[in-house]
């Protein structure tokens, strides 16, 4: 571990040597920005520039303004900037989008004449044309040599044919969730973390799937954000099931709502519905979960 802290550390010392500014850069159908390294001070928001990728040369824009590279702790190496868009690179950009239109066509029909089960989402050239990428969906494996061979022979470029999961379309294709907000896969989301359906239980929601469900068919990741401060409220309610007297007569917790902070108890001739505070107050002893109620 510590061999590999030193490298982190001393590729973070090389870049500051090697930069001096880092910058946010959005691309095309991607709201998220990222971080790479200049040594332009000058560069302005909404400015178009060719940085290098893990795909190659793209054209980005800047979305957050120069900061000193000595700020700079992610951690992670820095591509660099190559220079401010041309004129040139605009307008290749822009037929590069025409093309990947056609390119995803060709690929659709070709496809289908090898009977493959996969579902074409989208499709783009790197700046220079070096790569044209694919993304895919399917359910299962795709052998698409014979595809790639086709490809290879009408596109005369480099192919990368990306399988996708339904959670990274629909970050790319982006919308809005139940909140009315624009998805957050698509905005600041960069991991999918797994999401059970046991979150949804330890919330108390009804478990209705396509309730929970969003536009990916996935529960909803949002489902994770709430989770952690639901299970240190349950911490301070009684368990569900247990069994307590008030006036000498025996009740069993039946329901808890952590919103309100009631508790519901139970026997075969009586229901109530008390305030947690009332419920520790009137059942008595020394717990230690009223404890823990009364400090807060």
């Amino acid at each position: 571990m510590p061999k590999i802290d030193n490298e982190k550390q001393n590729q973070q010392i090389d870049q500051k040597h090697e930069y001096t500014h880092f910058v946010g850069v959005k691309f095309l159908n991607t709201p998220r920005a990222y971080f790479f390294g200049c040594n332009d001070g000058t560069l302005a928001l909404n400015d178009k520039v060719v940085v290098e990728t893990v795909r190659g040369m793209e054209l980005g824009t800047i979305a957050i303004e120069p900061i000193s590279i000595e700020k700079y702790a992610n951690g992670l190496y820095l591509k660099p900037i190559v220079r401010k868009a041309t004129d040139v690179d605009i307008r290749l950009a822009e037929i590069n989008q025409k093309d990947a239109i056609y390119a995803l066509e060709i690929c659709q029909v070709e496809s289908k004449k090898l009977n493959l089960d996969m579902n074409l989402i989208s499709c783009e050239y790197t700046l220079d044309k070096s790569k044209v990428i694919f993304s895919y969906l399917a359910d299962d494996r795709v052998d698409f040599r014979e595809l790639l061979k086709v490809l290879a022979s009408r596109l005369r470029t480099r192919i990368e044919l990306r399988q996708i999961g339904s959670r990274d379309k629909a970050k790319m294709i982006g919308g809005l969730g139940v909140c009315g907000m624009p998805l957050c896969c698509s905005t600041f989301l960069n991991e999918f973390d797994g999401i059970s359906i046991n979150r949804a239980k330890n919330q108390m929601l009804a478990i209705n799937i396509p309730k929970l469900s969003g536009q990916c068919g996935k529960l909803i990741c949002c489902l994770k954000y709430e989770d952690d401060a639901y299970t240190e409220e349950r911490k301070k309610f009684p368990d569900l099931g247990s069994k307590h007297f008030i006036d000498k007569v025996e009740y069993t917790v039946t329901s808890i709502n952590i919103l309100s902070r009631v508790v519901k108890i139970e026997n075969d001739e009586d229901i109530k519905f008390l305030p947690l505070e009332d419920f520790y107050k009137q059942v008595g002893g020394n717990r230690n979960k009223e404890k823990r109620y009364e400090k807060k």
